[in-house]
């Protein structure tokens, strides 16, 4: 075994050797980038999103190669913002997409889409889902980067993670985990077959309703900075298509969470006059408080609407709002909302009223007293609506609740996910 010089114990005497000095090429260097200069070395992340330029790299063989870096145009947030100085400014440093990222991993968005605006992909070698919105009014990059770093760094079991974004002029494109699963709509109503759901038990819809209701109020009430002025968000897409029933443990995760608030979406589509002049509202009919299709206002109160009308549809199995044809040619619009307030003034209407599906398996004073809940949570006016906080404790006792009637009974919980497109 050979021994290295400082373990050897008899120290040579050092000698001076004729060696003859050449004239070697000096190593190449390279030189810091100036405005004037053309050709340099240079890293990709100190390139900023607003300008097109392209690139020249010496190698060691004295040839050039050119590479081209297409980058978007002036973004409406910042006209001078780069990934870089963004990426600095965050407290905890999400990720920042290169536009070219996203594109790359959604084949120029060619590949399959999840729904109308939102890809599956692999970034970074990780399995997510990217979602693609318009900016609804512009945010400064300050704020952006504080509102990004907020968002990133929540953390519950009921959300679904968002781990970055990427700006390409006046859209935002929103990197999200992928959970694998189905949303609540197509596990609670079969397209194919109306009369199978994958939520048979009322243990199975308790649990999803008591998930729901405890991530959003995560989202109210303990999200952001968590100083008093700051605390909580606004989720603005409460709907039973924006909830993943995951595969692995048949638990209820919100998507979308941050969207709305890094979108800008202040007035959140249809056209409603307010103050002598029209503003966008962004919502789906069935969930959309009535003060919410007037002024288009997202708040926290709006949220718990959309909450109960989730929770309506979880004990019904009806959709928020559906249209009949008549007989006489016409239709009729039926809403979730008011067939559960026309069950709850009529004795023993809860029974009558709650899916057929269930099979009249379940504790009916729990039904009553959670159709209670939903039917608070739906108040014409916004001031008598619980708070999320208050909400998801109830709705945690009538869970439990739910429990113990389910271990009386000895009934087995057989659940099954179809996996279909969210």
């Amino acid at each position: 075994m050979c021994k290295s010089k400082k373990s050897t114990s008899v120290i040579q005497p050092r000698t001076r050797t004729n060696t003859k000095r050449t004239n070697s090429p000096r190593p190449h260097r390279t030189r810091t980038p100036t405005s004037s200069s053309s050709n340099y070395e240079t890293s990709t992340r100190d390139v900023p999103i607003t300008e097109s330029r392209s690139y020249v790299f010496e190698n060691n063989n004295n040839s050039n190669t050119n590479y081209d870096f297409e980058w978007s145009k002036t973004s409406s947030i910042s006209s001078r913002a780069s990934l870089s100085s963004l990426r600095d400014t965050l407290p905890e440093n999400p990720n920042i997409y290169h536009f070219s990222e996203i594109a790359a991993a959604t084949a120029n968005f060619s590949s399959p889409r999840l729904s109308s605006s939102s890809w599956r992909c692999v970034i970074r070698q990780r399995d997510v889902v990217v979602s693609r919105r318009n900016f609804r009014q512009q945010i400064d990059l300050p704020e952006l980067s504080r509102r990004l770093a907020l968002i990133c760094r929540s953390h519950h079991s009921s959300l679904v993670k968002l781990l970055g974004a990427s700006v390409s002029g006046a859209v935002i494109f929103l990197v999200y985990e992928f959970v694998p699963g189905a949303s609540l709509a197509d596990c609670l109503r079969n397209r194919r077959n109306p009369s199978f759901t994958d939520l048979k038990t009322w243990i199975s819809r308790m649990q999803i309703a008591s998930d729901v209701a405890h991530g959003l109020d995560y989202i109210h009430n303990f999200s952001g900075s968590g100083s008093d002025s700051e605390a909580g968000f606004v989720h603005n897409h409460i709907k039973i298509s924006s909830i993943v029933i995951t595969e692995e443990n048949l638990r209820a995760k919100i998507c979308h969470f941050g969207a709305s608030d890094l979108c800008g979406e202040a007035v959140a589509g249809e056209g409603e006059p307010s103050g002598g002049r029209m503003v966008r509202i962004e919502g789906r009919r069935g969930y959309m408080a009535p003060e919410f299709q007037i002024s288009g206002l997202a708040t926290k109160k709006t949220d718990v609407y959309a909450f109960g009308v989730v929770v309506l549809e979880l004990l019904s199995g009806e959709e928020a709002l559906k249209f009949e044809f008549n007989d006489d040619g016409g239709y009729r619009r039926i809403s979730v909302v008011e067939t559960a307030k026309i069950a709850a003034e009529v004795n023993g209407g809860v029974r009558k009223w709650a899916d057929k599906r269930l099979r009249d398996s379940f504790p009916v004073k729990v039904a009553e007293r959670m159709l209670r809940v939903g039917l608070e949570c739906v108040c014409d006016d916004p001031n008598e609506r619980p708070d999320m906080g208050r909400v998801s404790n109830e709705v945690s006792k009538l869970y439990l609740e739910s429990k113990e009637w389910d271990e009386k009974m000895g009934t087995d919980i057989d659940l099954s996910v179809s996996l279909a497109p969210r």
